[in-house]
């Protein structure tokens, strides 16, 4: 595999502004009492996007703040109705798992480059990183498919696929960087472009990874990968970037 390639010169780290709004102490526990004035509304059945604005501007939140929050909150039901479909460690054994590929590789990515990651209320961890239709491969990609293949190959799947983004640029070259790891690491890995993965992961009883809030409340059953691979793979000194209420 080619290091020299451009795209691989690159963090998926901070932007120039995080540090001062989310590393400092009371900018997070500013950002918690917004999360818990999100989590009241909503589960009053508050619409989300005016909740939002509403607890945004109570807090006088920036940008990504606010993207920030919105990944983190959501209701009681949608909580209930979300663990009632997780599936844990030792139930992936023998069985087939696919993966909503941009979505585990970023946050990984994000979180080894430096970046804030954000625990959500549902147990999921989200960035704020945005692809807008375009994908850079970054200096840790191939540290973040190496971590999840090894992590993967440790639970036991019968079977790992892998769903890409077909409209996404350069989803072609990070689907031949995954048969290029497979196949040095004796991963057993199908890898898939799909034009809608999202419909298509909640499709049939497939066991899913994501924590794509839409994906999670129409899939089937789900596994937090990322969550396992944050607490029982990564150096502690990797997560130190993560925000969460507790």
């Amino acid at each position: 595999m080619d290091d020299q390639q451009p795209e691989t010169r690159k963090n998926r780290g901070k932007d120039p502004h995080d540090e001062s709004l989310f590393g400092q102490v009371k900018e997070r526990e500013k950002l918690l009492l917004a999360l818990a004035d999100m989590y009241y509304l909503l589960s009053k059945d508050y619409p989300p996007r005016a909740t939002l604005s509403l607890v945004g501007n109570r807090y006088r939140l920036r940008q990504r703040q606010i993207l920030a929050l919105q990944g983190m909150a959501c209701s009681a039901k949608d909580i209930g109705n979300r663990k009632l479909k997780e599936i844990t460690a030792d139930d992936i054994r023998g069985r087939t798992i696919w993966l909503d590929g941009f979505n585990v590789v970023i946050i990984l990515e994000t979180l080894l480059s430096g970046g804030f990651v954000f625990k959500g209320l549902d147990g999921c961890y989200r960035d704020i990183s945005s692809v807008h239709g375009s994908y850079k491969r970054v200096r840790q990609t191939e540290e973040v498919l190496i971590t999840v293949g090894k992590a993967l190959s440790e639970l036991g799947p019968e079977r790992v696929i892998w769903i890409f983004d077909a409209p996404v640029s350069n989803s072609g070259r990070i689907k031949t960087l995954c048969y290029e790891i497979a196949t040095e690491y004796g991963f057993a890995w199908d890898i898939y472009l799909d034009n809608a993965p999202d419909k298509f992961l909640v499709a049939e009883n497939r066991l899913i990874v994501s924590s794509d809030a839409w994906v999670l409340n129409g899939c089937y059953a789900w596994f937090n990968l990322v969550s396992f691979i944050i607490n029982h793979v990564m150096d502690v000194g990797k997560t130190m970037n993560i925000i969460s209420q507790s």
